[in-house]
């Protein structure tokens, strides 16, 4: 006698269904198995794509950032340039000043009467001026009118470097 004769028919036909729920749970676990493994393929890929676009980006970033920086840094030096030029003119004009090798002197009206006690008026020596009359300035009041235009002179070239600093940090490469 055979097994199958021994298990009575709903016990046979309970345990074939059993037999076929398991091979169906099996072929499921197969075909999720491989649309997991698909789906974890599909997003290191996914990831991957998000990191190399990232990095370059970031790339594109720091190369912007060192252009900038090499733009300053030119910038820099060519308002230090002038800055230098400036005060070493302004000490050659001080030193010129100092030494009476030059003269400061402003024009004076031309409808202003002599002897009203404000500035004498000088003409050159040795010879006829034509032209506007004028006096010769205090040469300690020459060095003081120098010093204010060399702190001009400075404020002007410092306002330059930074504008030019703000026009170069906001204008969009």
């Amino acid at each position: 006698m055979r097994l199958g004769e021994l298990i009575p028919a709903p016990y046979r036909l309970v345990a074939k269904g059993l037999v076929l729920v398991a091979v169906t749970w099996q072929v499921q676990d197969w075909r999720y198995g491989k649309q997991l493994a698909e789906q974890a393929r599909l997003h290191t890929e996914t990831l991957n794509q998000l990191n190399l676009a990232s990095a370059a980006q970031q790339r594109d970033e720091q190369d912007k950032r060192l252009v900038l920086e090499q733009h300053l840094a030119t910038s820099e030096q060519t308002h230090y340039r002038a800055l230098s030029d400036v005060q070493r003119d302004q000490g050659r004009l001080r030193d010129r000043l100092a030494t009476a090798d030059l003269r400061l002197s402003v024009l004076l009206e031309a409808t202003s009467g002599a002897g009203n006690g404000s500035v004498s008026a000088t003409t050159g020596s040795g010879g006829v001026v034509h032209g506007p009359t004028r006096a010769e300035l205090d040469p300690a009041h020459a060095q003081r009118i120098i010093s204010v235009t060399d702190d001009g002179d400075r404020g002007l070239i410092a306002l330059a470097a930074c504008q030019a600093y703000a026009k170069e940090v906001s204008t969009p490469k």
